[in-house]
């Protein structure tokens, strides 16, 4: 077992602020971690093209993305879990009838199956990507897709969930669901790479702040949920810092003894 610790931190409301800014503090406690030696990882239901420019900052080789689908060690693909491609083209068929688009997503790039919604332009618009996906029906054919994002009200998503029990249904917008691999999480991606590392459970260290990362926050020892993460999130959490925005990271690093 390796005596270094590994530091998974989610993205979005984590490391990254509501206005998807990275606080300076942040940054400077990222590097302080990598100089003492730990390893640093993120844990995301972002697409990994989605965060490019984040890893390239920070320094950042090894992650987990959409949601534990799709995880890299060091530069390396070291797990997939894509979606049944069979059933995924009735979901697709399924969600054309009721008007409902999709977005396909594979490692690389997210294309539409309609030329455009107006669910798909709000609900994007929130990440505040430079990337939009572009117009192309038939992407989920002979492709490893990890996701796909379903538009529709809140609610709506219940008659998919009855249909389709390959899938999960995680709702990140009021008008998205992210449809993900029944069972997969961020906590089993995350498994992947401790055990390829050997890096023992009293050295594991996550922090979060969303319902995707409950499961993680849950099963990794030393849990660190932020100030602004949700109630149910704080509950789980072995600790709770202060929020992104009030210098969160630092605060957390130094509340476990990393820093």
């Amino acid at each position: 077992m390796s005596d270094k610790s590994i530091i998974f931190f989610d993205i979005d409301g984590t490391l990254l602020n509501h206005d998807k800014e990275l606080p300076l503090s942040t940054k400077e406690s990222i590097f302080k971690l990598k100089e003492l030696g730990h390893e640093v990882a993120i844990a995301t239901g972002r697409a990994p093209f989605m965060f490019e420019d984040l890893r390239k900052e920070l320094g950042i080789t090894t992650f987990v993305s959409y949601n534990g689908q799709y995880v890299v060690l060091r530069g390396e693909v070291l797990y997939k879990n894509s979606l049944n491609a069979s059933a995924i083209e009735k979901l697709t068929e399924a969600a054309l009838l009721n008007n409902h688009p999709v977005v396909f997503m594979d490692h690389e790039d997210m294309k539409t199956n309609v030329p455009e919604h107006s669910y798909i332009t709000e609900s994007i618009a929130t990440l505040k990507i430079s990337r939009f996906p572009s117009h192309d029906p038939h992407y989920y054919k002979g492709r490893e897709l990890f996701q796909t994002l379903l538009f529709c009200q809140e609610g709506e998503e219940k008659q998919y969930e009855q249909e389709f029990r390959d899938f999960d249904f995680v709702r990140w917008h009021p008008v998205s669901v992210d449809v993900l691999p029944n069972g997969g999480s961020k906590a089993k991606g995350i498994e992947k790479i401790v055990e390829k590392l050997g890096i023992s459970k009293e050295n594991q260290f996550a922090f979060g702040d969303g319902l995707n990362d409950l499961e993680m926050l849950t099963t990794i020892k030393n849990s660190v949920a932020m100030g602004n993460a949700e109630e149910s999130v704080k509950a789980v959490a072995k600790y709770v810092t202060k929020s992104v925005d009030d210098n969160g990271i630092t605060h957390g690093l130094q509340l476990v003894g990393l820093l």
